[in-house]
């Protein structure tokens, strides 16, 4: 397994602790690259059967480090995926910010992305304002250029108890539903005087 894959299968369990086990199979499934669950389980389950194997043949093992789980005051939990290259500029409220994220649902259904990673379809906007939900706004106030997190955003952050349903009742978005961001920071500007 590529050290990508190892780190967002460690996410994902840690996610564990914090969701039902129904709804990290979700998550973890959508974090990798194969089509259905059982290649994602299979593959899995012969990685840990290597690893355990390993262990009793006496085999060096390469040792992999969990990424730390932060909580912020207002119950957003997020872990850092990678970290900015460099010393990076942070953002304060009313900068304009650049920014590459995918929203998920707890069942791992993607509701909303900047399409993929890399594509250069970044969403511009003016940090603070309602063109992202509060949670994202705070989480990215938290941020520095070139990093990405993985976010639970808290219900009362995102749509709360309204959730976001249609006038007929069918809902994309329960109410009280928490949802999962991957957030990466592209750029960030002082706006013009």
């Amino acid at each position: 397994m590529g050290s990508k894959m190892v780190v967002h299968l460690t996410v994902a369990l840690m996610l564990l602790m914090m969701f039902s086990l129904k709804q990290v199979e979700c998550l973890a499934f959508r974090m990798g690259t194969d089509s259905t669950r059982r290649t994602f389980f299979t593959r899995s389950t012969v990685g840990a059967l290597g690893f355990v194997g390993s262990s009793i043949l006496g085999l060096p093992q390469t040792a992999v480090s969990a990424p730390e789980i932060f909580n912020t005051p207002s119950g957003i939990k997020y872990a850092i995926l990678k970290q900015p290259t460099s010393k990076a500029a942070s953002p304060a409220n009313g900068d304009f910010v650049a920014i590459e994220y995918t929203g998920y649902l707890t069942n791992g259904q993607i509701w909303d992305s900047t399409h993929a990673e890399g594509k250069g379809n970044s969403l511009l906007f003016q940090l603070g304002t309602n063109v992202v939900n509060d949670g994202v706004n705070e989480m990215i106030s938290n941020m520095s250029v070139g990093q990405k997190v993985q976010a639970i955003i808290p219900a009362k952050l995102a749509f709360g108890e309204k959730g976001l349903c249609l006038e007929n009742g069918e809902c994309l978005i329960k109410p009280g539903e928490p949802l999962v961001y991957d957030i990466a920071l592209k750029k960030t500007a002082i706006p013009p005087p």
